[in-house]
């Protein structure tokens, strides 16, 4: 099924799952059985990361196969990094292959272990992925990344929003947004990309705090900003009850989140799941909006 479409046509919030394929094999009945468990949640599509560099592309392959004939709706993530025409054009044979017609067209990060020159790419930005899977595939259903806080390397506010109009007028039917913790950037966000005549759905993506590791990690990967009141909010609920009182902490914020931007208008939630399903569960439950 077309993402895009699905989106278009929902007329009640829903939420989207997001999994990691396991690196280990000995992990996928562990894995599998989160999905199933996270069946409930009826998920309008799931998606389905691989490493950095395009590292184990073969697993996400495998991955994907497997749960579109478990009847999920899937979309896999594809990265620019170290990738050329005709190794994209494969990949994307082998996935329509196993009945996967939704991408996520990202530039990705490079591997952490090599050096990296983007002028060198014969793919530099997403938005150059975007335009290729477009005209090549122009049934596939592509989605792209939005960022209610500026990439890291954006200049400005409006460069950042510039960059996501440009994949969305390149051929992208939905943006899924990076982390983020104040509903006002994802609703400046959409009213930005509508002044410039964008109508495109943005599906904001969101992911508890569990630990101070795990946020510290969030913020260096994403660029997101965490408001100051919420940063004390988590510090004293660590201090008073330890790590478990952090999680209730950031679930709960997580839930008042997510009622916000259902508030403002966003068609749904796409939900980092970190393959874990109690957390997935508790929030959808306590948030009661699906």
């Amino acid at each position: 099924m077309h993402i895009g479409k699905l989106v278009g046509q929902a007329r009640a919030p829903f939420c989207s799952l997001e999994f990691f394929p396991p690196a280990d094999a000995t992990q996928l009945p562990d894995f599998y059985a989160t999905v199933e468990r996270l069946r409930c949640l009826n998920p309008l599509f799931v998606s389905v990361t691989y490493g950095a560099g395009g590292r184990r592309q073969q697993n996400t392959l495998d991955v994907t196969a497997e749960l579109v004939r478990r009847g999920l709706t899937v979309m896999a993530h594809l990265t620019c990094v170290g990738a050329e025409p005709q190794g994209i054009a494969d990949y994307i044979g082998q996935l329509r292959q196993a009945g996967v017609d939704n991408v996520l067209a990202l530039r990705g990060d490079p591997p952490a272990d090599q050096s990296w020159d983007w002028e060198q790419a014969t793919f530099r930005h997403a938005v150059d992925l975007v335009r290729f899977i477009h005209e090549r595939w122009p049934d596939m259903g592509i989605g792209v990344a939005a960022y209610p806080a500026p990439h890291p390397e954006s200049a400005t506010f409006a460069e950042d929003r510039l960059h996501t109009a440009e994949k969305l007028r390149a051929g992208a039917d939905f943006a899924v947004t990076q982390l983020f913790f104040d509903a006002r950037e994802y609703v400046e966000l959409v009213a930005q990309l509508k002044a410039q005549g964008i109508v495109t759905p943005v599906i904001p993506g969101i992911l508890p705090v569990q630990s101070f590791d795990s946020l510290r990690r969030m913020l260096s990967l994403c660029g997101a900003n965490i408001p100051g009141k919420l940063y004390l909010r988590l510090e004293k609920a660590h201090k008073e009850g330890g790590a478990e009182a952090l999680r209730a902490a950031g679930l709960d914020y997580a839930v008042k989140l997510i009622c916000r931007l259902l508030d403002a208008g966003a068609p749904g939630i796409h939900l980092y799941t970190l393959n874990k399903a109690d957390m997935c569960q508790r929030l959808v439950e306590a948030t009661g909006r699906f």
